[in-house]
């Protein structure tokens, strides 16, 4: 049973099959007839719709029956929906495009250097003041120009003595004598500072000289401040506190001299009469009792 149903449906395939080969061979004799010039004789006979070639059969079969004749054409309505979108789309798609793109800025000019003391003014540069005359009547609002900010003046001060660095520092304006000792780096042990007024003002070219205190329990007078201009001896002349010349110094003075004793300043005395004037301050170290530590301390306070 099974196989007599095969064999039918292999037989309604090959009649299928069978018929269109004959279609489509009548149809293509047509077209050569025609193209010739010539119109066969069953051209009377001839149906269309008899010799319709259908479609493929390996597509057209698997659509339902019912599919099988439509076509698709949207309406004019829909048309429009569609145009209508894709010109939004376009829209978007530009204003996106306009709005990400990078713009170009001026960039100012760089102020010039002429003109940096210039933006120290503030913004209100000119203020006004009334001026009365001599009768009290007033003469209305003048105005007046700020004058820009000056940079303050920088001063520069030398320290010597016993400060751990001895030198010239540079100072600010309205600086004191304590603001210059800690600029050298502060005194060593052993300084005597009481001598020194270290609230006091310096001026531009000041010299300020750091003594030692004195060893047998009194105050030194080494320590001084010299103002700018003023010569060694003109300030010893003044307040006895210059430098101590090795050359013409009593005992006494020598004495005064840190870390110089009364048999220090004895040999002091022996060697400039024995060997003449001290030409340089280093010749000290020649002196018995005074080592390379008493000579460093002793350089600074002397002069020859």
């Amino acid at each position: 049973m099974r196989i007599s149903e095969e064999r039918e449906r292999a037989r309604d395939r090959l009649a299928a099959m069978d018929g269109n080969y004959r279609q489509r061979q009548a149809v293509d004799d047509f077209e050569d007839s025609v193209s010739f010039g010539r119109s066969p004789e069953w051209l009377q006979d001839f149906d269309e719709d008899e010799y319709e070639v259908p479609p493929d059969s390996s597509r057209f079969d698997r659509l339902p029956e019912r599919w099988r004749g439509t076509r698709w054409r949207p309406s004019r309505s829909a048309t429009w929906v569609l145009a209508i979108v894709a010109a939004l789309a376009t829209a978007i798609g530009l204003f996106t495009v306009w709005w990400d793109s990078p713009s170009l800025q001026a960039v100012p000019p760089l102020p010039s250097p002429h003109n940096v003391t210039a933006q120290n003014v503030t913004a209100q540069s000119v203020t006004e003041q009334s001026v009365t005359v001599d009768d009290g009547e007033s003469a209305g609002p003048v105005p007046t120009a700020v004058v820009a900010e000056q940079p303050p003046e920088a001063l520069v001060v030398s320290v010597v003595g016993l400060v751990r660095t001895p030198g010239l520092v540079n100072l600010h304006s309205g600086s004191r004598i304590a603001d210059a000792l800690a600029a050298a780096g502060g005194v060593l042990d052993g300084a005597e500072t009481v001598g020194l007024n270290l609230a006091q003002k310096l001026a531009d070219g000041d010299q300020i000289v750091v003594g030692a205190a004195d060893q047998s329990g009194g105050v030194s007078a080494s320590s001084s401040t010299t103002a700018g201009g003023t010569s060694p001896a003109a300030a010893g002349e003044s307040g006895g506190a210059g430098l101590v010349n090795l050359n013409t110094a009593t005992e006494a003075e020598l004495d005064g001299l840190p870390g110089v004793g009364p048999v220090t300043a004895a040999s002091i005395i022996s060697w400039r009469t024995s060997n003449g004037k001290f030409t340089d301050v280093e010749q000290l170290g020649e002196v018995d009792g005074i080592g390379p530590a008493r000579l460093a301390k002793l350089r600074v306070l002397v002069s020859v």
